[in-house]
């Protein structure tokens, strides 16, 4: 079973978003990308962190907005402005939440041509009818990995374990798009292991530590570990147990899979945004 390097791959989309960025700053616009944060979750801060890192590296000017006062009318005012800022090209919102309002609620007040990571219920509507629009980031960093992997997807049996729509409904439809044949599974999948081991591709994105397991998997399958759960001893583990999956073609790690790609898409999404708003 051979481990695929996320950290590599979003080594090669710094370089290659960084040679898009100087052409834009050379035809004077610097891409921008806002962070609005309305939590002090500490979590969240090692993430918002990792965004002014990526974006520092590629010359994106990233932009983090701490809501002093993180109430919903407070968040819902600030992406409004935020989506209305002609030097903003592109804007997330970081969780957890104030309590009253949901992620549907904050992505309708970003507007879809700033929405890098795929909040605005817009966004995901138009995913589905295959009009352009930007996934969200995890997502578009699955299909990056598996691009950059080469693994045919035309005709594939994929399997999604998870149903969000941060990742496991936006994944199933970039999966559709290339063609692979798809199956979405969730907590009331009858027997998941029998539904999994079909599977050419299997996604793990339910969040539960170790739910995929050696009886998951297919000989020779493809395997991407979306999931982030932090256990007791505060390791960061993946939703797949790695012990005894050698008949695994491939699987991603965590961490060091999918979350360095998704921070480079991040990145991406913003500099597509930028050029778009020179077009327009």
């Amino acid at each position: 079973m051979r481990k695929i390097d996320g950290r590599a791959i979003a080594a090669e989309l710094t370089g290659e978003v960084t040679v898009r960025v100087t052409g834009l700053v050379a035809a004077g616009t610097v891409p921008a990308l806002a962070v609005a944060v309305p939590t002090d979750d500490e979590a969240t801060a090692w993430y918002v962190r990792s965004i002014e890192r990526a974006a520092a590296k590629v010359g994106i000017t990233c932009r983090v907005d701490m809501l002093d006062s993180p109430n919903a009318a407070a968040v819902i005012k600030r992406l409004d402005e935020l989506s209305c800022d002609p030097a903003v090209h592109g804007v997330i919102c970081q969780t957890p939440l104030p309590a009253g309002l949901s992620l549907a609620d904050v992505g309708m007040h970003i507007a879809p041509e700033k929405d890098i990571d795929g909040a605005n219920p817009v966004s995901l509507g138009r995913l589905a009818v295959g009009l352009p629009a930007y996934p969200p980031a995890t997502a578009a960093a699955v299909l990056e990995i598996l691009c950059h992997e080469r693994v045919p997807l035309v005709g594939a049996q994929a399997v999604v374990v998870g149903r969000s729509a941060v990742v496991g409904k936006p994944t199933a439809l970039l999966l559709l798009a290339e063609d692979a044949t798809v199956t979405i599974c969730h907590s009331r999948t009858t027997d998941l292991a029998a539904t999994c081991a079909q599977a050419d591709v299997l996604v793990a994105a339910a969040g539960r530590p170790g739910l995929i397991g050696s009886s998951h998997i297919r000989v020779g399958a493809v395997v991407i570990d979306v999931g982030t759960n932090q256990v007791e001893d505060g390791r960061l583990v993946g939703d797949v147990d790695t012990q005894g999956i050698e008949h695994a073609a491939a699987v991603t790690p965590v961490p060091g899979g999918v979350g360095p790609v998704t921070t480079m898409m991040l990145m991406r999404h913003t500099v597509e945004a930028a050029i778009a708003g020179q077009s327009g």
